[in-house]
Parts: C-alpha cells; sequence; structure tokens
C-alpha cells in the first residue's frame, strides 16, 4: 500500500538478514479487518506509516540468519511477534511490551508477511514443533490477542461466558475459553451463516436476534462496535467482567450507564494486543496440540488473488472465518 486506496503487488530485490536479524519465508498471511481499515486509512495514524506491506498475522520457515545468531537456522518453522518493543521503557521492563513508549509492529510500521520474505529481529522469532501446521500457526497472533485477553479476564471453572461478535477474534476467544473449564459458552453475532463455525468452536447457543440477559460472569466484546460496548455490560450479571477485544472505529464514544456500573460491581477491562509473555504461552499452547486455531479458516487465496481476498472480507453474507492469503504454503 504506497497510501490509503491503493494497492498492488510489487516485485523488489532480495532481503539480506542483519546480524541479529532473520529473513523468513512467510506460508500462509492472515487478512483481518484492520487490513480493510489500512486501506481505507481508517487506522488512526499514530499506528501506521505508508507505504507498508501488509500482514501481522503470518507463519513461515527461516531463509538465512544474521551472522549473529545461534539460535535458529535456515529451515526452521516458525512464527514471529509482530510488535517489536524497546524493551528499556518502563512498560516492556514491566513486561507489558503491547503498550511499549515506542509503536513499532510489522505490517503497520514495518513490512509485514504478505511477501515471500519478511526480515524480523531474531529475539522475535518462536521456533514450531515438527507436528504443527504451519497453517495453524498462522493464526498465532489472533490468538495471542485472545489468550491475553481472556488471561486479563480469569473466568474460573463452571462460568457463564457470552462472546458479542463472530468474526475470528470472537470465535477463537470461544474457542480458548474452554482452557478454563466454562460450564457454558454462548454467543451474539450479526450473521446467522455464522452459526455453523460458532457450533465447531464449542458454543452452546448463538443468536443474532436476543438481547441477552443480566446473567453472565464473564462477556467478551469482540464485535468493535460502540453498540457491543454497551450490550456486553448490560449481559453481565452483578460483580462480573467485561472484557474490550474489539477496536472501534478511530474517535468513536461509547455512552455507558454509570450507575449499573458501580451498582453491578463490574470489573471492566479492556485488552490491546499481545505480549511477549502471552506470544510465547500461546505458541507452547500450540505446540502441545492444545490449541488448533486453523479449524476456523474458510478461505485461501494466492498472493496475487489478493482483490479476491478482500472482496471475501467484504462479504456481508456467507460462512466466513479466517482469510488467507497462500504464499508459499505447507512447502515453505
Amino acid at each position: 500500500m504506497e497510501q490509503p486506496g491503493s494497492i498492488a503487488v510489487e516485485e523488489r530485490a532480495s532481503l539480506e538478514p542483519g546480524p541479529h536479524e532473520v529473513v523468513i519465508r512467510p506460508a500462509y498471511c492472515g487478512l483481518c479487518g484492520t487490513d480493510l481499515e489500512l486501506l481505507r486509512g481508517d487506522v488512526d495514524p499514530a499506528f501506521v506509516r505508508y507505504p507498508l506491506t501488509l500482514g501481522h498475522e503470518w507463519s513461515g520457515m527461516i531463509e538465512s540468519v544474521g551472522f549473529a545468531v545461534e539460535s535458529f537456522a535456515p529451515g526452521d518453522r516458525c512464527v514471529a511477534e509482530g510488535i517489536v518493543p524497546c524493551t528499556r521503557c518502563a512498560a516492556c521492563r514491566a513486561g507489558r511490551t503491547n503498550v511499549c513508549v515506542t509503536y513499532d509492529e510489522l505490517g503497520f510500521t514495518r513490512e509485514g508477511g504478505a511477501s515471500d520474505q519478511v526480515v524480523v529481529p531474531a529475539s522475535l522469532v518462536h521456533a514450531l514443533e515438527p507436528r504443527v501446521s504451519l497453517l495453524d500457526a498462522a493464526l498465532v497472533e489472533p490468538s495471542a490477542i485472545v489468550i491475553r485477553a481472556l488471561e486479563k479476564a480469569s473466568p474460573t471453572s463452571g462460568s457463564r461466558v457470552l462472546v458479542i461478535g463472530d468474526g475470528t477474534i470472537g470465535l477463537l476467544a470461544a474457542d480458548f475459553v474452554r482452557l478454563w473449564e466454562p460450564s457454558t459458552v454462548e454467543m451474539v453475532g450479526r450473521r446467522p451463516d455464522q452459526a455453523t463455525l460458532a457450533e465447531a468452536v464449542g458454543v452452546a447457543r448463538f443468536t443474532t436476534e436476543e438481547s441477552p440477559d443480566a446473567s453472565y460472569d464473564v462477556t467478551i466484546e469482540a464485535a468493535g462496535a460502540p453498540e457491543a460496548v454497551l450490550a456486553a455490560v448490560l449481559a453481565t450479571r452483578r460483580g462480573g467482567t467485561v472484557v474490550l477485544l474489539g477496536l472501534p472505529p478511530t474517535g468513536r464514544t461509547v455512552e455507558l450507564p454509570a450507575d449499573l456500573l458501580v451498582n453491578n460491581d463490574l470489573t471492566l477491562a479492556a485488552s490491546f494486543g499481545y505480549t511477549s509473555d502471552s506470544w510465547r504461552r500461546t505458541v507452547g499452547l500450540l505446540n502441545d496440540g492444545r490449541i488448533q486455531p486453523a479449524r476456523i479458516v474458510t478461505h485461501r487465496f494466492s498472493l496475487d488473488d489478493y482483490g479476491a481476498a478482500f472482496a471475501a472480507l467484504e462479504a456481508e453474507d456467507g460462512t466466513r472465518g479466517k482469510i488467507l492469503l497462500e504464499i508459499a504454503g505447507e512447502r515453505a
């Protein structure tokens, strides 16, 4: 993307790693609603720098390493964190790398993984076990976002959980919350066609019409709409927890009943991105076979067919889980 509204595939010179870097050949690269916002120019300018190469969700195989890199070698299958922390600020020292004072992220301020090569600091690379598919691994980024938010929510065994939103983040949240052994997981979505995917990740009840009652221990807002934030607050029981994962458009405001927040003793938390620790834990879950996020993949397109991929992302009907660009595939 040279600028908002402009997108194309370009031929560029091959990449070479710096001393502490690796060059990775992406296998798959996910597309999400944020990529649409990047194309439209709707992302807060503090979080993007044009021109850019898309791609903040991807997996691949190492092609070459810098001379100071000893922990990886060409041929290693891997994923890499997209957020590049400075490691020196107070937030980084506290482990909150997602809110580093210097925002820097592949696919936003650095060249991303929608390419046949991407260069990243070796410190951000995580190795995959041989049994892990690169298809599953391509969803580590949204998975780490969800795992970090669920850790903030801290649901207890037997909790009643509601997910508002039927996109990738909502589906993964409904899937992964099972790690906390809830008694039930329900979902309020926007598109009836998503019911099959919701059932596949363990949702006991899916609806697009009913307003949930105030009975849920944990409500996860993953729709990215102001009205969904209000719905999440109203759906949560007294003493319950609301976690905001969706990202509304820049500048939108939310009006909430302040007395209800206090009288119901609600915990209201928001979660941005992932930390290095939550990424590491997510890769561990994947390597141990405890999560299989690729079960929600519904579309794959070649890199050259990016137009059809974006059209599928914008479609208002039909079942749509994760949409991927297949670059090298499992051959990477």
